[in-house]
Formats: C-alpha cells, sequence, structure tokens
C-alpha cells in the first residue's frame, strides 16, 4: 500500500508543503486535535474491535511545540493531542537520565521531553504495530535516542524488562474498553482510548521498572484519580496530584500524577493548574494562559508548586 503524507500544522489542520518545514514563528501549537480533547468527553462512535490490525494509511506531519518537534500521526485514528505534550513537560528528567514510555503511541510525550532535556536516553513499548513503527521514525527524524519495542507492557520484551529507569511516564488510555466513551469505528483509536490491560497492571509494570530514586508520571482523567491511586505499588510514595481545569471555577477534567520509588512523604494534592484566561473562549484563536503558552509552544515545564 502506497501511504499518502499529508503535512499539517497541528492544532489548526492547515494544510503545507512538505517540502516547507514548519517553523517556531508558524501557527503550529501542539492544540489538542478535535478527536482527542482532553477537555471533553469522546464521541460514541460504535463498536470496534481493539485488537484488529490498524492498516497503513494516510499520515499527517504536526508540528509540535512551535515547530522544535515534527511528529508523523495516522490521518484517521488515535492522534496525540495536548495530554502527551502536558504530560511530557511535567516530568522531572535531568540529562543523562533514562525514561521509559509505557504505551508510547506516535512517541509524542517521550520526544517532547526530549526536546525540553537533551540528552535523555528514551525508551517506549506499543502494542500497536503501525504507531510502533512511527514513534521509531518519529524518534529517528528528530534525532533523539529512542527506542522503541513493539509488545504488550504485560510481557515486556527482555530489552526493556532486563533494566530500570530514571523515569517512567505513561497516558493510559482513558476510559475503560467497551464503555461508549472508548468505541470508535477507527481500531487503533479504541485501542488508545478504551483500556484492555487494567489500569492496576499498568502501575504494577510501572513499578517495577522504576530506578531507585527514580519517579513515575503519569496523566490521566479526574474521574479516575481513585482507581490510579488504589493501583499504586506500595513502594511509591510522595505521591504528588496537579488537577488540570481548563478555566477558573471549572472542574478539572485530567491530573497529573508524580510518584517516587521509595518516596515517604504522604499524598499532595495541589491546587488546579488554570489553562485557558477568563471563564469563556471569546476569539477564533488559540488563548492558552502565558505559562501555558510556554509549555506548549517553547517546549518549558509546568510550573509544579512546590
Amino acid at each position: 500500500m502506497t501511504r499518502k503524507t499529508i503535512c499539517r500544522d497541528a492544532g489548526t489542520g492547515a494544510r503545507r508543503d512538505a517540502a516547507r518545514p514548519a517553523t517556531a514563528e508558524a501557527p503550529a501549537a501542539p492544540l489538542a486535535d478535535p478527536c482527542v480533547d482532553p477537555f471533553a468527553d469522546a464521541p460514541a462512535d460504535g463498536p470496534d474491535d481493539p485488537q484488529a490490525p490498524h492498516p497503513a494509511g494516510p499520515e499527517t506531519h504536526d508540528a509540535f511545540l512551535g515547530g522544535r518537534l515534527h511528529l508523523l500521526q495516522p490521518a484517521r485514528g488515535y492522534r496525540a493531542g495536548v495530554d502527551p505534550v502536558l504530560l511530557a513537560a511535567a516530568v522531572p528528567a535531568r540529562a543523562g537520565q533514562s525514561v521509559l514510555d509505557l504505551g508510547c503511541g506516535v512517541g509524542a510525550a517521550a520526544l517532547c521531553l526530549g526536546v525540553r532535556v537533551p540528552g535523555l536516553t528514551l525508551f517506549g513499548i506499543e502494542r500497536q504495530p503501525l504507531y510502533a513503527d512511527l514513534a521509531r521514525r518519529n524518534g529517528a527524524a528528530a534525532g533523539q535516542a529512542f527506542e522503541v519495542a513493539t509488545g504488550d507492557l504485560r510481557a515486556m520484551p527482555d530489552s526493556l524488562r532486563q533494566r530500570r529507569y530514571d523515569h517512567v511516564i505513561a497516558n493510559p488510555p482513558y476510559y475503560l474498553a467497551r464503555t461508549p466513551t472508548a468505541r470508535s469505528p477507527d481500531a487503533g483509536r479504541e485501542a488508545a482510548l478504551g483500556e484492555e490491560t487494567p489500569l492496576s497492571e499498568w502501575m504494577a509494570v510501572a513499578g517495577r521498572r522504576v530506578a531507585p530514586r527514580g519517579c513515575l508520571s503519569v496523566i490521566i482523567p479526574a474521574a479516575r484519580l481513585r482507581d490510579l491511586l488504589a493501583a499504586l505499588p506500595g513502594h511509591l510514595g510522595s505521591v504528588s496530584v496537579l488537577p488540570l481545569a481548563a478555566r477558573e471555577g471549572r472542574e478539572a477534567k485530567l491530573v497529573i500524577l508524580r510518584a517516587w520509588q521509595a518516596g515517604r512523604a504522604g499524598l499532595r494534592l495541589h491546587a488546579p493548574l488554570i489553562l485557558h484566561p477568563g471563564d469563556r473562549h471569546l476569539r477564533d484563536r488559540e488563548d492558552y494562559r502565558p505559562e501555558i503558552r510556554a509549555v506548549l509552544r517553547d517546549a518549558s515545564p509546568i510550573p509544579w508548586p512546590d
């Protein structure tokens, strides 16, 4: 099958010439793809088999972090939006450390982190072969050391299982499999959004892979925070939770959690990080608060509370 590449600026959907790379001045903010808006419910498109092979098809070439990173993604199916970018911005990594991305998709979170913190050694595991292949291609194009294994995290390949990592990151499926919010006519999207592997197993695998004094970072819907806290292995402590709310006075729809290997501090639930100014959207343009715009366009870290 011949693959067709459509080049777009992430968030705007505008086509551009494949020979002309996006620049930091171009409107290439990594805004949420309409099909994966983390602050809206996913549509109930109808059932499909999340284990079905996802055929190669048209791809888009999307600019993230103000053009500092470009990712190939399927034009149809699950597409990275704001959530993996925010996850990457919350990871307290330093140059020279190792990072394992569980369920890495096309590599958005790991590669955004690699842009912000040069000198990391990145690893990923992804069960869908198409997405794993795109992650490898994206890592190579970005010039980042990114080793991606194709497989189920419950049967992790020896190349990943035989080591531990300074940071383990995860953007697990947001919904229970076969619930209306997880259903989609696209198998790749349904597998990415609908939980087939229980969250408890995601966390058990993560806990085994975190190195001494290492950190686990997870982004997940606020409605599933109780499940996430219950699933954390006992040796992960000093848990810190940062809710993400669209605007002042709105309930948080997402949370980012950090937990440290052998951490002894108690749970900290921070005040929400507000993404947009004002109480409603007034203009047909991006309206992120300055500190969030810096995260999304300039690869700045999230201002994590002390």
